[in-house]
């Protein structure tokens, strides 16, 4: 393998903890990409199986890769240089929660994926799950109008646990309110009142990746997630947060 790619790691000062950025640094998506696309963001993204099949994909669109374990993006550089150094990719390896908020401009996120995050299983570790109240705060400004936000898990204790969550958002409706939920056994116990619809069906875009094929292998289903964000806010003088910062 040939030299790190140090083009595709976005590497601003840090913070008071490695994983934040230093107070004040923004990143403005035209100016990493060089030029203003949709803009696709995973929470996550692993070893990059998805990111980085996604950007090759769809070259017209941007994709950004939020991941702080760096084995995981030490080994999507790897995956990207053997796939042909697509232009339209970058990885931040910070925390998502404190980096993106502080870093994104609200309403510049067109699509949002979460796929298999850590589920947490005890009782005592739901308040680490990802998809929780701090969370969602931190990144729902973020989407922009009619966004997409994607997730997907193989626990059906944590779809569940998505579904309270996510469901109970003003700014987000279902993409698939009628969508039957996964079919067949599952080696995890469900929850008995786990909603009978509402669920989407899989992804095209999202790639089977390692932690999904363990989900399968051990019985468990597969539980996708579709939201769409409804129309942001009005700013106080009239026009929307997303008109008021393209205008500064």
């Amino acid at each position: 393998m040939g030299p790190p790619l140090p083009r595709y790691v976005i590497d601003p000062p840090r913070g008071h903890r490695d994983t934040l950025p230093a107070a004040g640094t923004r990143l403005e998506p035209a100016e990493i990409f060089g030029r203003r696309a949709e803009l696709v963001v995973e929470v996550g993204s692993g070893t990059g199986e998805n990111i980085v099949a996604a950007a090759l994909e769809h070259p017209e669109r941007d994709h950004l890769g939020v991941e702080v374990y760096l084995p995981g993006l030490a080994q999507t550089l790897s995956r990207v240089e053997r796939c042909g150094s697509p232009d339209n990719l970058r990885m931040l390896p910070l925390d998502a929660q404190g980096a993106l908020p502080a870093m994104l401009p609200e309403g510049s996120i067109d699509e949002l994926w979460v796929y298999f995050a850590d589920p947490w299983p005890k009782q005592r570790h739901h308040k680490r799950r990802l998809i929780n109240p701090p969370f969602l705060d931190a990144v729902l400004p973020l989407l922009a109008e009619g966004a997409v936000f994607r997730l997907a898990t193989d626990w059906a204790q944590y779809a569940h646990h998505m579904r309270s969550q996510l469901d109970a958002r003003p700014e987000l409706t279902l993409l698939h309110p009628s969508g039957p939920r996964p079919q067949g056994r599952s080696s995890d116990a469900i929850p008995p009142d786990m909603a009978a619809t509402g669920w989407a069906p899989r992804f095209e875009g999202r790639v089977k990746t390692g932690f999904e094929s363990k989900g399968r292998a051990a019985g468990r289903l597969i539980w996708d997630l579709a939201y769409t964000r409804g129309p942001r806010p009005p700013a106080p003088d009239g026009t929307s947060d997303i008109e008021e910062s393209t205008e500064q």
